[in-house]
C-alpha cells in the first residue's frame, strides 16, 4: 500500500517537472519574440525619423534654391533639381515603404502618421509642380538676367553718346526743340534701364513694369527717328554733321538695345511664372515643415503604443530562469523521495537498494556544480532507475544553457545597437548645435545689414531735401531770366532809357552768374552724396547692388547738371558782352536788344531744363529713400525669422541630448542583464 502511494507521488512529481519544462520553453520563446519584435520595429522607427527629418530639411533647401534660381543664378537650378529629387526619394519611401529594408508604408503603421503624411503629400505635390515650372524655364530666366547685366553697361554708353550730341547741338546753336528732344533720348534710356530692373525685381508696384518698358522703348525710337528726319514729332531734322554722326551712333547702339528689350519682353510672362512659382514654393515649404514636425512626433511615439515593450523580454527571461530553478528543485526533491522509498524497501532488495543509492549519489555528485552556476555539468544516463532523472536533468540544463546563451547574445546586440544609436543621437545633437551657431551668425549679419540700410535711407532723405532746394533755385533762376526778357521788351519800347536799362540788364546777368555758380555747387554736392550712397551700397553687399546702380545714375545726373550750368554761364557771359557793346554803340542798340532777348530766351529754356532735371533727381532720390526703408523692414523681418529658427534648433538639440541619455540608460540595462547571468559557466563550444 505504501509503495503504491510512493509510486503515485513520483508520477505527480514527474508531471510537475514536465509542466515546468514546458513553461520554461514557453518563457524562452516569449523572451526571444519580445526582443526580436522590439529590435525589428526599432530599426524601422529610426529609418522613419531619419527620412521625415530629411523631408523637413530638404523642403527648406528647395525653397532657398528656387528663390535663387528665379533671380537667374545658374548653379541654383542644379542644386534645386538635386534637392527636389532627394526629397522625392525620401517621400516615396515614407509613402510606399522600402523593399530593400522591408520598411512598411507609413499608412500601414499608424493612422495618425498617415494623416500627417497626407498633409506633407499635398504640399509636396504643389512644390513638385512649381519646381517643374522653374526647371522648364531655366534657359529663359538665365538669358533674361544675362541681358539685364549687359543693359547695365550698354545704357550708360548710349546716354554718354546722347549727352555728347546735346553738347554738340548747344555749341552749334541749333534750335531749342532739338536740344529738348536730345534730352528726351537720355530720359527714355534711363526709364528703359529703370523699368528693366523693376521687371526683374518684381514685387509690389512693379506689376506693369513690362508694359512701361515697352512704352519707353517705343518713345525713344520715335524721338530718335524724328531727330533723324523719319519721325512724326514736330522737330526739325538734325543737319549738323557732327551731331548727326553722334545720333547715328545712338541709333546703332539703340538697335542692339532694342533687340535685347524685345527678348526680355518675350520672356516676361515666363519670368513672372517662375517668380510666382518660387513664392509658392516658399509658402508650401513652411507647410511641409509644420507637417513634418507633426509626423516626427508621431514616429517618436510609436514604440509606446505597441503591444510588446522592450522590458517584456527581460521579464520573460527572468521568468524562464525562475522556472528552471524550480524545476531543478523539484527534481532534487523527487530524487530524495525515491531515495527514501528505496531505503524502506532495503530489506526486500538490499542489492537493488545499494545500486539505487549509489546511482543517486553519483547523480548528486555530477550535478553538484549546478548550485555554483556551473552549466557544464552533465548527468549520466544509464540503465539505473536514475537514468530518467539524469535525462530530464540534462534536458533542463540544456534549456538553461540556451536561455543564458540567448540572454548573453541578446544583451550584447541590444548594447551594441544602443551604443550606435546613442552615437547617432550625439552626432545629431552636435549638428543641431552647429546649426544654431550658424543661425546666430546669420542673424547678426542681417541685423548689421538692417542698420546699414537704415543709414542709407536717412542719407537718401537728406539728398532729397538737397535736390528739392536745387529745384527751388532753378525755379528762381527761371523767374530771373523771365524778368530779364521783360526788361529787354521794355528797352525796345523805351529806346530813350536804353543806357539805364542795359545797366540793369548787366546787373541781372551778374545775378544769373551767381545763381549758376550756386547751381554748380549744388551739382557738386549732389555728386558727393551719390558717391557716399555708392559706398553705402557697396557696404551692404549683394542686397545693395540695385541701390548702387541708382546711386551711379544720380551721380551722372549731377554731372549733367554741372555741364548745363557751364552752358548757362557761357550764355550769361555773351549777354554781358552784348550789353557792353550796346553801351558803347547806342545806334546799334535795337539790334543788340533783339539779340539779347533771343539769348535770354535760350537761357530761360536751359533753366527750365535744369528745373526738370532737378525735379527728376529729387524723385529718384525719394525712390531711393523709400526702397531703402523697405529693405530695412525686410531685413528686420528676416532677423525675426532667424530668431524663431534658432529657438527651434535649440529645442531640437535639447531633445536629441535627452534621446542620447535614454539610449545610454538602455545600454546600461543590457549590460546589467548580461552581468546578472555572468555567474553561469557554459561549455566552451557555446561561448
Amino acid at each position: 500500500m505504501k509503495g503504491a502511494q510512493n509510486t503515485a507521488s513520483a508520477e505527480r512529481m514527474g508531471k510537475a517537472v514536465t509542466v515546468l519544462s514546458g513553461l520554461v520553453i514557453i518563457a524562452i520563446i516569449l523572451m526571444v519574440v519580445s526582443f526580436a519584435y522590439t529590435a525589428y520595429h526599432a530599426r524601422y522607427d529610426a529609418e522613419y525619423i531619419e527620412r521625415a527629418e530629411a523631408v523637413r530639411v530638404l523642403s527648406q533647401t528647395v525653397a532657398k534654391n528656387a528663390s535663387e534660381a528665379a533671380n537667374g543664378r545658374t548653379d541654383a537650378f542644379f542644386m534645386l533639381r538635386d534637392a527636389r529629387d532627394e526629397l522625392a526619394e525620401h517621400y516615396a519611401v515614407l509613402t510606399d515603404g522600402n523593399p530593400e529594408t522591408g520598411l512598411p508604408p507609413t499608412a500601414e503603421v499608424s493612422e495618425e502618421a498617415g494623416e500627417q503624411l497626407e498633409q506633407v503629400s499635398r504640399a509636396w505635390l504643389r512644390i513638385d509642380g512649381h519646381v517643374a515650372t522653374i526647371m522648364d524655364r531655366q534657359d529663359m530666366v538665365v538669358t533674361v538676367n544675362e541681358l539685364a547685366d549687359r543693359f547695365r553697361v550698354s545704357v550708360p554708353e548710349l546716354q554718354r553718346v546722347a549727352e555728347d550730341a546735346a553738347t554738340d547741338l548747344s555749341e552749334a546753336g541749333a534750335p531749342s526743340a532739338q536740344g529738348y528732344y536730345v534730352g528726351q533720348l537720355m530720359l527714355h534710356s534711363e526709364r528703359i534701364r529703370r523699368h528693366t530692373g523693376d521687371m526683374l525685381r518684381g514685387g509690389v508696384g512693379n506689376e506693369l513694369a513690362d508694359q512701361r518698358l515697352d512704352q519707353s522703348k517705343d518713345d525713344l525710337r520715335l524721338v530718335l527717328d524724328s531727330l533723324l528726319g523719319d519721325g512724326e514729332l514736330p522737330v526739325p531734322a538734325v543737319t549738323d554733321d557732327q551731331v548727326l554722326a553722334s545720333l547715328q551712333d545712338v541709333d546703332e547702339r539703340f538697335g542692339t538695345l532694342e533687340q535685347q528689350v524685345d527678348e526680355i519682353l518675350a520672356g516676361a510672362s515666363d519670368l513672372y511664372l517662375v517668380r510666382d512659382a518660387a513664392s509658392e514654393i516658399f509658402s508650401d515649404s513652411r507647410q511641409i515643415d509644420a507637417a513634418s514636425n507633426g509626423l516626427l512626433d508621431v514616429y517618436r511615439d510609436l514604440p509606446a503604443a505597441r503591444p510588446l515593450q522592450e522590458w517584456y523580454g527581460f521579464a520573460f527571461g527572468g521568468l524562464a530562469l525562475a522556472l528552471l530553478v524550480a524545476r531543478g528543485f523539484m527534481t532534487r526533491v523527487q530524487a530524495r523521495r525515491e531515495l527514501a522509498a528505496s531505503e524502506e524497501e532495503k530489506q526486500r532488495a538490499d542489492e537493488q537498494s545499494r545500486k539505487n543509492q549509489q546511482a543517486i549519489l553519483d547523480l548528486l555528485d555530477e550535478i553538484q556544480g549546478l548550485s555554483e552556476g556551473d552549466l557544464t555539468v552533465q548527468a549520466s544516463v544509464d540503465e539505473a532507475f536514475t537514468g530518467a532523472i539524469g535525462d530530464a536533468f540534462n534536458d533542463a540544463i540544456e534549456a538553461l544553457r540556451s536561455l543564458v546563451t540567448t540572454i548573453n547574445d541578446t544583451s550584447v546586440q541590444v548594447s551594441s545597437a544602443a551604443q550606435q544609436t546613442q552615437a547617432t543621437a550625439m552626432h545629431l545633437a552636435e549638428a543641431s548645435d552647429h546649426q544654431a551657431h550658424q543661425i546666430t551668425a546669420a542673424s547678426a549679419a542681417v541685423n548689421e545689414m538692417a542698420v546699414s540700410i537704415d543709414q542709407v535711407s536717412k542719407n537718401s532723405e537728406e539728398s532729397a531735401d538737397v535736390a528739392q532746394r536745387s529745384v527751388e533755385l532753378a525755379t528762381r533762376g527761371g523767374e530771373t531770366v523771365r524778368r530779364t526778357i521783360d526788361g529787354m521788351d521794355s528797352i525796345r519800347e523805351q529806346i530813350q532809357e536804353t543806357s539805364k536799362r542795359i545797366k540793369r540788364l548787366g546787373e541781372s546777368s551778374q545775378e544769373i552768374g551767381n545763381i549758376v555758380e550756386l547751381i554748380n555747387d549744388i551739382a557738386d554736392q549732389t555728386n558727393i552724396l551719390a558717391l557716399n550712397a555708392s559706398i553705402q551700397a557697396a557696404m551692404a553687399g549683394e542686397a545693395g547692388r540695385g541701390f548702387a546702380v541708382v546711386a551711379d545714375e544720380v551721380q551722372r545726373l549731377a554731372e549733367r547738371s554741372g555741364n548745363a550750368t557751364k552752358q548757362i554761364e557761357a550764355l550769361v557771359k555773351t549777354i554781358q558782352t552784348d550789353t557792353n557793346e550796346a553801351v558803347i554803340s547806342m545806334e546799334q542798340s535795337t539790334s543788340g536788344v533783339v539779340s539779347g532777348a533771343h539769348q535770354a530766351e535760350e537761357a530761360g529754356e536751359a533753366l527750365r531744363e535744369i528745373e526738370t532735371t532737378s525735379q527728376q533727381l529729387a524723385g529718384l532720390i525719394q525712390n531711393i529713400s523709400e526702397a531703402a526703408g523697405q529693405q530695412a523692414q525686410a531685413a528686420a523681418n528676416i532677423s525675426d525669422t532667424m530668431n524663431v529658427i534658432q529657438e527651434i534648433t535649440s529645442q531640437t538639440s535639447a531633445g536629441t541630448n535627452e534621446t542620447a541619455t535614454s539610449i545610454g540608460n538602455l545600454a546600461d540595462l543590457a549590460n546589467e542583464l548580461r552581468e546578472s547571468v555572468a555567474g553561469f559557466k557554459l561549455p566552451d563550444n557555446r561561448g
